[in-house]
Formats: structure tokens, C-alpha cells, sequence
């Protein structure tokens, strides 16, 4: 977690999210990554209105099981991924997603508007560039997600980091470099 030194709020960890009761809290950890999950959906199935219903899926069971997720166990990510892989595998099998967890919570499957669909199918993409930034070494990949995820300032990273702003920086380099290598751009 961030201080309170650079003026901003702390940002509680996905694991701190989890373990918290409270419906804010798991809203938050909804917000940071249900784009992921439905983007890796949307490339699993090729159907922005089965990942749309998958994501749901995903979080109902999430929100249901959180008071399971033990962090020496999984990164709350790839615990989450690891959910949302076993509703695909559901689907796949069944040809449809599960949606007990659905009902028990009272939770309405989702409408996608044409715009919905349009950018769950642009987000596929991106579950690309998540899935190679997860084989970064963790520093590069922590101070990518703090600068290009969480717009964070070069300094504020070093502050929180104890490092220098040019020790951040390389971080930020280096890793845009390595993930260009694994896509196999040559800038």
C-alpha cells in the first residue's frame, strides 16, 4: 500500500480487498479487473455477449468464494483467472455458462448495447499485453502498472519504491522493451 505522505489515499491490495466483508470494497476489486477478465473471456470464446455473461459469472463466484482466497495460495489474479477458466470450462462443456451463483446472489445476466460488444471484442487484445507483462521480471512489471496502469508520477513511484526516479524510470524502460521482445516489435 501507498502512504498518506504524497497526499493520496491508500490503495488497499487485491488480497486486502478480498479479505475486507464489505461490498466497497469488493466493488473496487471488481473495478480493477473486470476488463481483464472479460477480454480474456472475449478471446476464449469469440463472443463478446458469452464473455459479458462468463465475466458475471466469474465475479458472482469471486464474491461468493472470497472468504476462501487464502493469498499464500495464489495471487489474488491468478486466483481470479483460475475462477474465470473454470467457467469457461463449465461453458465449454455444457455449452452454456453456470449461472447458479448468478441466481443465488439475485444478480441480473448482462445486456450488451453494440457499443459493449464493440469494445469487449477491442479488449481481447489486451489480454495479450496482461498475459506477457505477467512474465516481466516483478520489478519492471510493477513499475509499469504503477505508471501506464495507475498514472502514477515517476517520483511517487521512487518515493513508495525508496529508490530513484532513474531507477524507476530504467524499470519502466526495460520493461516496455521486454514486452516489444515478446511481441516481436523492433522499436
Amino acid at each position: 500500500m501507498s502512504d498518506h505522505r504524497n497526499g493520496r489515499a491508500p490503495h488497499p491490495t487485491d488480497a486486502e480487498l478480498l479479505a475486507r466483508a464489505d461490498g466497497d470494497a469488493f466493488a473496487e476489486f471488481y473495478k480493477r479487473h473486470a476488463r481483464r477478465i472479460a477480454a480474456y473471456l472475449v478471446r476464449a470464446t469469440g463472443s463478446p455477449e458469452v464473455a459479458a455473461d462468463l465475466t458475471a459469472e466469474t465475479f458472482a463466484a469471486a464474491l461468493v468464494a472470497r472468504r476462501r482466497y487464502r493469498p499464500d495460495a495464489a495471487a489474488p489474479l491468478a486466483w481470479l483467472f483460475g475462477i474465470a477458466a473454470h467457467k469457461l470450462n463449465d461453458w465449454r462443456r455444457r455449452g452454456y455458462a453456470e449461472d447458479r451463483a448468478r441466481r443465488r446472489l439475485r444478480m441480473e445476466p448482462l445486456e450488451l448495447s453494440a457499443d459493449d460488444a464493440r469494445e469487449l471484442e477491442h479488449l481481447g487484445a489486451e489480454v495479450a499485453v496482461v498475459e506477457l507483462l505477467e512474465e516481466l521480471p516483478s520489478e519492471q512489471r510493477a513499475a509499469l502498472r504503477a505508471r501506464l496502469v495507475d498514472e502514477r508520477e515517476y517520483a511517487e513511484i521512487a518515493g513508495d519504491e525508496g529508490v530513484s526516479e532513474a531507477a524507476i524510470r530504467q524499470r519502466v524502460s526495460r520493461g516496455l522493451a521486454g514486452l516489444r521482445q515478446r511481441i516481436g516489435g523492433d522499436r
